[in-house]
């Protein structure tokens, strides 16, 4: 319907467990309400809770088409689909940030969510792009496990321990590997002089 057309693009951004996928599985349900023809995606790397569903950590599921390039959800999409959601952003390549653009270009509201900083606390892929090009940014903070203040980092924890700079940027995990952890409290070993 073209009275009803909004075409823009949201970005949801924030540590682990600050609620990003919660807040795209609510943003979903209300276009859904709204009668609004809706499909989802993800990065097929996310396969902690099932390759075909966004779980947020409060319960909430949502069905998905899993895919491993971004390129992928411009052949998906159908002409009347009005919003298109895009969960764990992060995990594709900067492509993910041209499919963005085309699709607002072709007039869908488009939502992506994922995480803003890598465990290192440094911007995590397209993410920063995203949220400069976005209509709308809303950034998420978690509770620090540690000391109780607002989280903005992912700690990463191997066998317990703060993970080192030099391990790979993307390890799948939950609460086996990661905590919310605010500025202070965010730890990562042999990290490079001059870094964050």
């Amino acid at each position: 319907m073209a009275g009803r057309e909004a075409a823009w693009l949201e970005v949801i951004v924030g540590s682990m467990f600050s609620g990003k996928s919660e807040e795209l599985i609510r943003r979903v349900k209300r276009a859904t309400i709204a009668k609004q023809k809706v499909m989802v995606f993800k990065s097929s790397l996310d396969d902690r809770h099932g390759i075909e569903q966004v779980v947020a950590h409060n319960g909430g599921v949502l069905a998905c088409t899993p895919l491993q390039e971004a390129e992928e959800i411009l052949k998906h999409v159908e002409e009347a689909t009005e919003v298109v959601a895009v969960d764990e952003a992060q995990f594709f390549s900067d492509t993910v940030i041209d499919v963005c653009l085309e699709l607002v270009q072709r007039g869908k509201r488009v939502i992506a969510a994922g995480l803003d900083l890598n465990f290192r606390g440094e911007p995590f892929g397209p993410m920063p792009a995203l949220m400069a090009l976005a209509d709308q940014v809303t950034k998420l903070n978690a509770i620090c496990v540690v000391c109780g203040r607002t989280a903005s980092r992912t700690q990463r924890l191997i066998d317990g321990k703060p993970a080192s700079y030099r391990d790979p940027t993307i390890l799948i995990g939950a609460v086996e590997n990661y905590e919310a952890r605010c500025n202070r409290c965010h730890v990562v070993m042999d990290r490079p002089k001059g870094r964050l």
